[in-house]
């Protein structure tokens, strides 16, 4: 079970990095691949990959660390909790197809907080 949910928390610490590293540091890219990019303000979007990516590093080392690994399944918790947002955003804005992503990525963030709690 558990090298099953380091499998887990590696893939979506992946996802994760990806998606906060083209918000934070990649902007234009991801105004280009993103349409909701284009209708909420930069910093915004900034904020939102800064979190992820601050979140994919907890999913991961606090707990190979053994240095407060406590903090790896509320990191879980806040990511699960944004893509939960994104995913209601997708939805006041009747982008349907967008949220399979975010069902994916919410699915691995809450398995990761149930089972590390």
């Amino acid at each position: 079970m558990d090298i099953a949910l380091w499998t887990i928390q590696g893939l979506a610490a992946i996802g994760f990095v990806y998606s906060g590293w083209l918000k934070a540091f990649r902007y234009e890219q991801a105004k280009a691949s993103w349409g909701w990019v284009k209708d909420v303000s930069k910093a915004f979007v900034v904020f939102i990959g800064i979190v992820e990516l601050i979140g994919a590093i907890g999913l991961i080392l606090p707990q190979v660390t053994s240095i407060a690994p406590i903090l790896t399944p509320i990191a879980a918790t806040g990511l699960a909790a944004v893509v939960l947002l994104g995913a209601l955003f997708h939805v006041s804005r009747k982008e349907y197809r967008e949220i399979g992503v975010n069902i994916v990525f919410f699915s691995l963030a809450a398995l990761i907080t149930i089972c590390r709690f």
